[in-house]
């Protein structure tokens, strides 16, 4: 990633103080170096039919092996921003082609959209001029936040399908380890705050983006809430995916292995 437009994109967005206003249009040299550089983009319109088309002519080149290989790689390297590609490729590798009006929701939660609603994507109609800069920006940042919207999903595997391969070392697999033993040393009642404050001693992050690894391993059904009694009220606002999640639901093994088998001990 060239690091002068990695930091034009960083202070579009942000300062020491956090976010800033509404950026300015976005125009000028370093603009157009970011640009130049696959990090910034003009606004975009188009329609959420034309995203899932994209999204399924990705899926034939972007494999789960590849994401996983991406998301282990992250772990000692903090890069962040290789993370999501394991959520928005599981949220999206099973979405049929379809058309907005194909199937319409009983129950929208997330879309109108009846396969998007389905597969938990938040996803509209069409996109007029929306800005793929604050997205890319949160997910250099944090390693993505709105993670389960169809815009973002593919935009993350757009830019992740132009990365070279990766290396998973010795070390990114034992922090793997350690992730998942923090998971099964949770008491029944913890929830995924207290799985996040776990997870400070086990990889080198902040807390966004120790909220953000465990959204993604939300998304990508690696933590999921179970069918079990809740033993707290009431879930925890700060998260989406794993809201409901508690210290007895564990990891899934069976999503483990799909993604990380080849590097289990």
């Amino acid at each position: 990633m060239d690091k002068k437009a990695k930091q034009i994109l960083m202070n579009t967005f942000w300062t020491s103080a956090g976010w800033k206003g509404s950026p300015n249009a976005f125009v000028g040299e370093d603009f157009e170096y970011a640009k130049s550089k696959g990090l910034m983009f003009d606004p975009i319109t188009i329609t959420h039919d034309e995203i899932v088309l994209r999204l399924h002519e990705l899926h034939q080149r972007v494999t789960k092996e590849r994401v996983a290989a991406a998301f282990l790689h992250s772990l000692s390297t903090k890069k962040v921003h290789l993370r999501s590609a394991l959520s928005s490729w599981a949220l999206t590798s099973s979405l049929p082609v379809h058309t907005y009006e194909q199937r319409s929701s009983v129950r929208p939660n997330y879309s109108r959209c009846g396969d998007c609603n389905a597969h938990g994507i938040m996803s509209d109609r069409n996109y007029v001029n929306d800005d793929l800069n604050v997205l890319n920006f949160e997910r250099v940042k944090w390693g993505g936040i709105r993670l389960n919207w169809l815009l973002y999903c593919w935009l993350d595997l757009e830019l992740f399908s132009k990365e070279e391969p990766f290396e998973v070392t010795a070390e990114d697999i034992a922090i793997l380890s350690r992730l998942l033993e923090a998971v099964r040393d949770c008491a029944d009642h913890e929830s995924a705050r207290m799985l996040e404050k776990r997870w400070k001693e086990v990889v080198p992050s902040s807390k966004n983006e120790r909220d953000v690894l465990m959204e993604i391993w939300g998304y990508a059904g690696l933590l999921v809430p179970g069918d079990t009694p809740q033993k707290r009220r009431g879930g925890s606002s700060d998260y989406d995916s794993m809201a409901e999640w508690q210290g007895d639901d564990g990891y899934s093994q069976e999503a483990l292995e799909f993604f990380f088998g080849a590097y289990l001990l």
